[in-house]
């Protein structure tokens, strides 16, 4: 890869680190999930709010972890906000891998996957009520 091409990934890297897109609670979840890499501790959760016609409404995410793990949740939340379920069902992670851009050695590409595999979970795991408050909403 060149120099530039690099230093650019590099960038937007730390952008998406230092101002995360959608960081924090989904007011509207209806579905969610948690991962975690074992060898390093990353955490990823993600919240969906996903509308009976399958349209991802909202999706957030929050964690705990290195610069890979969080930047890439960031750049899987922002691609895939108002996209359909069906879209993200077939998001691979080859496709998550080419989203991130810089070249990952094994053990960091499972910090990039993290977020999507949450994400891949998160689609097949709907909240209940109890889960979201009172009213639906995450607000007792």
């Amino acid at each position: 890869m060149p120099l530039e091409e690099d230093e650019l990934y590099q960038q937007r890297i730390l952008d998406h680190y230092e101002e995360p897109f959608h960081r924090g609670k989904c007011p509207a979840m209806t579905h969610s999930h948690e991962d975690e890499n074992p060898l390093c501790g990353d955490v990823v959760r993600v919240e969906l709010a996903i509308a009976p016609d399958g349209l991802i409404r909202e999706a957030y995410f929050e964690g705990d972890g290195c610069c890979i793990s969080q930047a890439s949740a960031s750049m899987l939340i922002e691609q895939i906000n108002g996209k359909r379920v069906a879209d993200v069902r077939d998001f691979s992670a080859q496709d998550m891998l080419d989203l991130f851009g810089a070249k990952l050695t094994p053990n960091r590409q499972k910090c990039c996957l993290l977020c999507w595999r949450a994400l891949q979970s998160a689609v097949y795991s709907p909240v209940s009520t109890a889960a979201r408050g009172a009213d639906g909403n995450g607000q007792e």
